[in-house]
């Protein structure tokens, strides 16, 4: 059984897949995957440097993330061109991560745990998906108060992702997390069990 995780900025979801491999889950973190992915040596590494160029490459050989950024979502906001790179390759290794875990512990549940698991089209290698929502003015709040951010960058994360709504359109359960942990984590536990019992 693979879950596939998501939910937006400030809606619990690392503080729900901490939960969830505290009880035996098997974790997959795509951001982590993302920061491989980029690794010299890789097809994406090749391609960042052929697409953005060599400048992009730090003293050490990596890819100098700040000076990627800059390209990216300066003018003429390139996402689209690292996406398109970056993306595919987080899949190929969840992938293979999933598949490796599933021959070692076949009854473990995985979860992939992937803030773009929507967005990225990779429903379809999760059997469930679970979305963390929170309303966006109590996003505000944490962030901003956890990150020190200021409210309106906050605001313009929030307007640049999903919507709860198209995130709850494409959700097996939601988990509304606008109230306090001690609710969110009955939440999870209502789930992890039901999991359990099947």
């Amino acid at each position: 059984m693979v879950i596939g995780l998501t939910g937006g900025i400030a809606s619990g979801k690392s503080t729900v897949a901490r939960l969830l491999e505290s009880w035996g889950a098997y974790m997959i973190d795509a951001d982590k995957l993302g920061h491989k992915a980029y690794l010299q040596g890789t097809r994406a590494y090749r391609q960042v440097v052929e697409t953005f160029g060599e400048d992009v490459v730090g003293a050490d050989g990596e890819i100098d993330r700040a000076v990627l950024g800059g390209k990216v979502f300066g003018a003429g906001n390139r996402l689209a061109e690292l996406t398109a790179i970056v993306w595919p390759a987080i899949r190929e290794m969840a992938e293979e991560e999933i598949s490796s875990r599933r021959a070692q512990a076949p009854e473990q549940i995985v979860v992939l745990e992937a803030a773009v698991l929507i967005e990225a089209g990779w429903l379809d290698l999760a059997d469930q998906v679970w979305v963390t929502v929170v309303d966006p003015e109590v996003a505000i709040q944490r962030a901003t108060s956890r990150d020190g951010s200021d409210r309106d960058s906050v605001q313009a994360r929030i307007d640049a992702q999903l919507s709860n709504q198209e995130r709850r359109a494409a959700a097996d359960e939601v988990i509304d997390n606008s109230t306090d942990e001690a609710a969110l984590e009955a939440r999870v536990r209502e789930l992890w069990n039901g999991l359990k019992q099947r």
